[in-house]
């Protein structure tokens, strides 16, 4: 893997690529339950793709004692954290709970070429490592200001989900854990398999990182039932056609500057940014499973153009349709095969 996040193809890091899930007394249960379910859990066979190889690891020898007071077996240490190609750091009970020694494995890892990820205040792990010196970085909102206290050199950004930097990810509380996650399988397996997993958890599918952490104010009550929730199910059905604001605005029966204010109230995003994020998923899954030219995949899913589908979605993807599509050819030509996680 490239350090560099601006020239990374990580289409297909996550074939069989092993994962460090780092524990230490206090962990977080519920962010260890969300990395283990995500890339320990055997999804592979499902897919049809080769899945992670997830480890429980940790610097210390002996059960560890996670924040509801069960215990968990860890089956690595550090060397197996230094080895890794992908490191979770899991946040504990206090922002600075995570071991001081934690720091040198992470920066030899991260220098290696590791892929180094932080749910919730793990990123406060990372910043003492100095993994995210002249980064963009999150955390749970509680703790942004701190954490930018402590470490000026960062850049936090406190109304985000979570932030992607290449080789280092960081997410804000709990449940964003599970988004950047999510973010991850899409990255290395595609749309179409990140979008399956997301069903089997039962999960929104996908939450952009640029989502508000939280919503100011909530969807307010519509008259004659949900008619907004009918307009995005409408929306999705239409994406290929050419849609604006005000027609959405009809459909729910409000005006449009009312309609986008709402829209923005319970979604974090503008109707434009949802209706463009809903089109690159699109375009995405019909470049993972289909042959269609890449003009029909720019109709299809409402671009209109080839030179429009490059320009929005390599903006949004990192990388150009047809590289897309090559890197995912490749990977539904590998055989599928099993994966395991170790220290339960």
């Amino acid at each position: 893997m490239r350090n560099d996040p601006a020239n990374s193809d990580r289409s297909s890091a996550g074939q069989g690529c092993s994962v460090a899930v780092v524990v230490y007394p206090g962990v977080s249960a519920f962010e260890l339950g969300i990395a283990g379910e995500i890339f320990g859990t055997n999804w592979g066979p499902e897919f049809g793709v080769t899945w992670y190889n997830a480890t429980i690891c940790a610097l210390t020898p002996g059960p560890v004692r996670v924040d509801v007071g069960y215990e968990v077996r860890a089956a690595g240490g550090a060397r197996s954290i230094g080895a890794a190609d992908m490191i979770v750091v899991l946040p504990g009970q206090t922002a600075d709970q995570a071991p001081s020694a934690l720091s040198p494995v992470l920066r030899r890892a991260h220098a290696r070429g590791s892929r180094i990820l932080s749910l919730c205040t793990g990123a406060f792990a990372l910043a003492e490592a100095g993994l995210l010196d002249d980064r963009r970085a999150t955390t749970h909102w509680t703790e942004c200001s701190e954490l930018a206290r402590r470490y000026p050199r960062l850049r936090v950004d406190a109304g985000v989900l979570f932030v992607d930097e290449g080789s280092v990810l960081t997410s804000a509380g709990s449940a964003a854990g599970i988004d950047l996650c999510l973010h991850v399988v899409r990255q290395d397996y595609g749309t179409e398999i990140a979008t399956q997993l997301a069903r089997q958890l039962v999960v929104q599918p996908q939450r952009e990182g640029g989502q508000a952490q939280y919503i100011e104010a909530p969807m307010p009550a519509l008259a004659a039932g949900s008619l907004f929730e009918d307009t995005l199910v409408w929306l999705r059905e239409h994406l290929a056609e050419a849609v604006t604001v005000a027609d959405l605005a009809a459909r729910s029966a409000m005006s449009p500057r009312t309609f986008a204010r709402r829209f923005l109230a319970s979604t974090g995003v503008t109707p434009y940014q949802w209706l463009l994020s809903q089109r690159v998923q699109l375009a995405q899954r019909l470049l993972e499973t289909t042959d269609l030219p890449i003009e029909a995949v720019a109709a299809a899913s409402g671009f209109s153009t080839a030179a429009n589908l490059r320009k929005y979605f390599s903006r949004a993807v990192r990388n150009n349709p047809q590289a897309y599509r090559r890197a995912f050819a490749a990977q539904r030509a590998r055989p599928p095969a099993g994966a395991r996680i170790v220290g339960v």
